[in-house]
Parts: structure tokens; sequence; C-alpha cells
């Protein structure tokens, strides 16, 4: 099985998990037997600074990917994996290690759209070409998807501290 995640580096396993899917730098390709890591690759995302509806998940599916990893993607997206057979999965985050370590126990599933994927997709009807040409509303997203991504460590944390 080939497992694909965001990353924000090119460090292999021990890179960052990206928040959003599209717009990372890099995605680290792993390829597993059962839970035994076989191959680790990098490739660059060479629609990292703007990128048309599809164009990403088709590049992933360009790279034989079973499964896709991610810390957030729109709905559209999801539904974009969904045709090419690619099992799509949000919510992933810390190293890439550990995101496939927590897909491959079971802890990571199922993919949900983003919330701002709801008024991205408002937006696009107004003006598509906005959303993506604006820097400052791709950080806003992934500072709200971090945002999110803290409270859930800190609640696991928590948890694990009682």
């Amino acid at each position: 099985m080939r497992i694909a995640v965001s990353a924000d580096g090119g460090s292999g396993l021990d890179s960052v998990v990206s928040p959003h899917f599209g717009r990372c730098p890099a995605y680290v390709l792993v390829d597993v037997d059962g839970c035994e890591v076989q191959g680790v690759q990098v490739v660059d995302n060479p629609f990292y600074g703007r990128h048309q509806p599809g164009a990403v998940p088709g590049f992933i599916h360009e790279h034989d990917v079973d499964v896709m990893l991610t810390g957030g993607m729109g709905r559209r997206a999801i539904g974009f994996f969904q045709q090419f057979g690619i099992e799509a999965v949000t919510g992933a985050s810390g190293t890439v290690r550990r995101a496939v370590e927590e897909y491959l126990g079971g802890s990571l599933s199922g993919a949900a759209p983003c919330r701002e994927s709801v008024s991205h997709a408002e937006s696009e009807k107004a003006a598509p070409e906005a959303y993506e040409k604006d820097d400052v509303g791709r950080l806003r997203e992934e500072a709200e998807l971090l945002k999110e991504q803290l409270a859930d460590v800190m609640a696991r944390l928590d948890r694990l501290q009682k």
C-alpha cells in the first residue's frame, strides 16, 4: 500500500504534516507492507503556489497512492479522491511518521471537509479566482486548522494526565 502525506518539509518521516493537502510544499510517499515501512520518497508539490480543482488529486493518483493523509481538505477534493479510488483521511497532525502509525493503528480515519471549505465553495460562486490568489486567506485557513489541531492535542494531553 502507498500512503501520501501532505508535508511542510522534505525530511521524510520526520516532516511535519501540513494542515492543507493542496497548499503544502511536498508530499511524503510511504510504501508499507502490513505495518512495516518499506520505502519513503519525498516529491515536491508542483501546484504549491496555485492549483486548480482536481489538479492535486490527479497528481497524487499519478503516483499510485492508495491513501492520502492530511490535516484538512475541502469537500470537492474529497470527492476527487473518491473518484480516483484513493481513501482521503483528514485530521492528521504531528510528524508524517506519527500520522502513518495512527492510520495503520486505526486511530486516524475518515475525511471531513474543513470548515473553510463551505465558505470557499460559496465564495467561488462570486469570484472563483479570488480565493486561491489570496495569500492572507490561505494563511488564515492554515492558522484555523492549526488551532483545531492544537486544541485536539491539548485535549488528548489532558486525558493522559488524569
